[in-house]
């Protein structure tokens, strides 16, 4: 046999090597330069040094993450960064709360250049997962549960106290200690797709800064996207009943987690009012009929956190995090049927002033 061909790109490159760029590093812009390119994983990359920033940040990063160094991507940088700081400010650290998907827990020493870092993300020279955060939701973030103490109130006869007693009261509860390292070790760490991020971007831009709103509903609402995903599944000769039955319910659960946590979790402020009138005029439907991807991807970017708080074994996360990373490739590989500009349109005017 020969030797093997060498793959090609299926397009041409963008961006030349050397050439001077902006690229997306979570919901933000970053000035950067273009070491590199190759096709890579069926899609073209680029080796990417960030201006000023330590070689040991070098990523490879897939085109739809960088843009042209012009004007037009210039203002678009300043303007994410100013949404971003607005939407940052006042923001707290609460102890014990879990850390959001897209920003690993443990990061590296930053680099020796001062001046910021680039959205904690923990990032290679190397080829590793780009785990780019992405634009939060909730300006605070949510309070773990209080846990309720098994022990019980003592009743104090007069004058008459126990030395068995008194070592339950000096004793610490093992309770609280255990529970919290059960809660940190379910924790289900999702990382979203390269192809998907650009849509969080895009989608967030659309309601915060264009003040756009979904056109609802949605042309393939959640349902839909849930049902199709099951029937792909089941068609593969290797999926198994047992297997296909597995994915019925993670999907069930999907709906279900959408559905109880849109309103409270998932909704920008400029959007809210558009729900309360979504709720108003479709009593008898539930929202996953109605809201439609977007939505649903942003749904991911908080599920780690989420399900911290189910009482799985370990057993059970690992199967479930084969399964959610597999549905959003699945997104990932349909975000062209499933995402795109048309899906919002410009809010009127009497929206505008009941939202202000």
């Amino acid at each position: 046999m020969g030797p093997k061909a060498q793959q090609k790109p299926a397009t041409e490159f963008k961006f030349k090597e050397g050439e001077r760029v902006l690229c997306f590093h979570g919901p933000l812009l970053y000035e950067a330069k273009s070491l590199k390119a190759e096709f890579k994983d069926q899609q073209n990359k680029y080796l990417i040094h960030y201006a000023g920033w330590n070689k040991n940040w070098d990523e490879w990063v897939p085109e739809n993450r960088v843009l042209k160094y012009n004007e037009q991507a210039l203002q678009k940088q300043k303007e994410l960064l100013k949404a971003h700081e607005a939407t940052s400010k006042g923001k707290k650290q609460i102890k014990g709360v879990s850390t959001p998907v897209g920003k690993p827990s443990g990061r590296r020493s930053e680099p020796s250049k001062g001046g910021g870092n680039l959205s904690d993300a923990n990032t290679s020279g190397k080829e590793t997962d780009s785990r780019s955060s992405t634009p939060s939701l909730q300006e605070k973030p949510a309070k773990r549960p209080a846990i309720s103490s098994t022990t019980t109130p003592s009743t104090n006869n007069s004058g008459a106290s126990s030395s068995e007693s008194s070592r339950k009261k000096t004793r610490p509860d093992s309770t609280v200690e255990s529970e919290e390292l059960f809660l940190s070790k379910v924790e289900v760490k999702i990382k979203i797709p390269d192809e998907l991020k650009p849509w969080l971007i895009d989608d967030w831009d659309y309601i915060n800064r264009q003040k756009k709103l979904a056109n609802l509903p949605s042309k393939v609402p959640v349902d839909n996207i849930l049902e199709d995903y099951i029937k792909h599944k089941s068609s593969n000769r290797t999926t198994t009943p047992s297997k296909e039955s597995a994915i019925q319910e993670v999907m069930a659960g999907l709906k279900e987690y959408f559905n109880v946590t849109l309103g409270s979790s998932l909704l920008y402020k400029f959007e809210r009012l558009q729900y309360a009138d979504i709720l108003k005029n479709h009593p008898d439907k539930q929202m996953s009929q109605i809201y439609g991807a977007p939505h649903l991807l942003r749904m991911f970017t908080r599920l780690g956190s989420m399900l911290a708080y189910t009482p799985l074994d370990e057993k059970s996360i690992q199967l479930l995090h084969v399964h959610l990373q597999d549905f959003l490739k699945y997104m990932g590989r349909n975000a062209s049927t499933l995402f795109s500009a048309q899906d919002y349109g410009n809010a009127s005017a009497e929206y505008h002033r009941r939202a202000c």
